[in-house]
């Protein structure tokens, strides 16, 4: 268990990205993530359900390049341009995380960076090792 309390940074895969992938401290890591192909193409022609499963593919990417998990998510943080499609986004939320789910905030909000973007994560996680 690492207690450097210096800030660590993963680039993000986009050359042109005005973010890093992945930021942490210490064994603490924050990642937003948005329905995105491992090809950096953004996978917005989809229904919430297909967002939603690609934007946590993209998490759990992230997290295990870390050496962390989706398992060692303890806070998460959902934008969704329509919360009438929050039971669809739990549907999909269910089959990636189990019990004892981490703590979590569902925000509605009126658009994201795509016009055609309804879902977008940002997670806390712990890194092992």
């Amino acid at each position: 268990m690492t207690t450097d309390t210096a800030p660590f940074f993963l680039p993000d895969t986009d050359e042109d990205a005005i973010s890093a992938d992945v930021a942490g401290v210490g064994n603490l890591l924050v990642t937003t993530q948005v329905p995105m192909h491992a090809d950096g193409t953004m996978g917005l022609d989809g229904d919430i359900t297909a967002q939603s499963e690609l934007t946590l593919e993209c998490l759990k990417t992230s997290l295990e390049k870390c050496g962390s998990s989706l398992a060692d998510v303890i806070h998460l943080t959902i934008y969704m341009t329509d919360m009438a499609e929050r039971p669809a986004f739990n549907a999909v939320y269910c089959r990636y995380f189990g019990k004892p789910y981490p703590v979590r905030c569902a925000v509605g909000v009126s658009a994201l960076a795509d016009p055609a973007m309804k879902v977008e994560v940002t997670a806390m996680a712990v890194r092992r090792g």
